[in-house]
């Protein structure tokens, strides 16, 4: 449907719902599958530099566990090593000739080299575009903001130099200044940001005493974050926006086109309600054009964005303060029992 087409760092998609990197897109029956429902692009599972060290780490730790059991014994197995990344590229370059819709890749390197090397392994197989998914966890107290966000940037920098296809950049929100380093980001040679990766948060048993690590899905009130941060940023950075996290519906979707983004990616809501309702948010995104007259996504794209509004204070803390502000009673939905 031409009229719900639109383009996100120069590849045209057909509308603008992305199925975000999950383990959904780690098998090829997933990603047709995503496909039929009629997302617009993928983005195939993250690349994690972590987990292919450990991987790696743990296959040597198997190979010599029964090393020197006897005097003569050297080893028990013929030399073997890990094989990289291979998996990952085989899999990638079969989902990218399996479906006829843009397929991204997802990249989480640790190292600068490595960023480099899987950064063009990656663009190798064909695929549309990278996603470098950035995040920092700092384990050090005497590093600044400044080291951890420059870091980043020659990051950038130097992958924009070392591949020839559009790069996003997946930035979680906790930078002391977002809408710098997204700026920076886009000055630095991102053709894209999507706003925001979600990290998951450690977890404590107190039956057991130990920490665990559950996989939740997002919640729908953690669109406002990438909201509000989309229509500050709309007009301001010559990248695309896609907007990320806790999109569920085809209202949430116009939410973020009218606040400025190109396109959305969606996981939990696939995860939560199945492939078909991938179809049953595009409907009701047709239904609101309909109903107010719109031809196409760019009629109404960043109509509320900051840079559009007339209220000066949109998006930023005079609204809090009003809202604080407020009479207690006129804050209730539903009367305190």
């Amino acid at each position: 449907m031409k009229r719900l087409s639109t383009n996100f760092m120069g590849i045209h998609l057909k509308n603008p719902i992305i199925a975000g990197a999950s383990n959904i897109s780690d098998k090829l029956d997933n990603i047709k599958r995503l496909e039929e429902a009629g997302v617009a692009a993928i983005v195939f599972k993250s690349l994690f530099e972590e987990q292919i060290q450990l991987e790696r780490l743990e296959l040597e730790a198997d190979l010599e566990e029964y090393d020197e059991r006897h005097a003569e014994m050297i080893t028990t197995h013929p030399h073997m090593e890990h094989a990289g990344i291979e998996e990952h590229l085989v899999k990638l370059r079969k989902a990218k000739e399996s479906v006829s819709i843009p397929v991204i890749a997802s990249l989480n390197a640790i190292h600068g080299k490595s960023w480099i090397e899987y950064a063009k392994k990656l663009q190798d197989t064909g695929v549309d575009g990278l996603e470098l998914n950035m995040y920092s966890i700092p384990k050090r107290v005497d590093l600044d903001a400044a080291f951890i966000e420059n870091e980043h940037l020659e990051k950038l920098t130097e992958i924009r130099r070392a591949v020839k296809i559009p790069i996003s950049v997946k930035i979680s929100p906790f930078y002391t200044n977002i809408m710098n380093v997204v700026y920076r980001m886009s000055k630095g040679g991102a053709d894209g940001t999507v706003l925001f990766n979600r990290l998951y948060e450690a977890d404590i048993d107190v039956k057991s005493e130990t920490t665990k690590l559950d996989m939740t899905l997002s919640s729908s009130d953690e669109m406002r974050l990438p909201l509000r941060y989309t229509g500050l940023l709309e007009g301001r950075i010559s990248a695309d926006i896609c907007s990320s996290r806790g999109i569920y519906t085809g209202d949430d979707v116009l939410k973020m086109i009218l606040a400025g983004a190109k396109c959305v990616q969606i996981v939990s809501a696939v995860y939560k309600h199945g492939y078909r309702h991938v179809g049953i948010m595009l409907e009701d995104i047709v239904r609101w054009m309909d109903s107010k007259g719109y031809e196409n996504i760019e009629d109404f794209r960043g109509k509320l964005s900051k840079s559009n509004l007339k209220d000066p204070y949109a998006y930023e803390r005079a609204q809090y303060v009003d809202l604080l502000m407020r009479p207690f009673e006129s804050l209730i939905k539903e009367p305190m029992r």
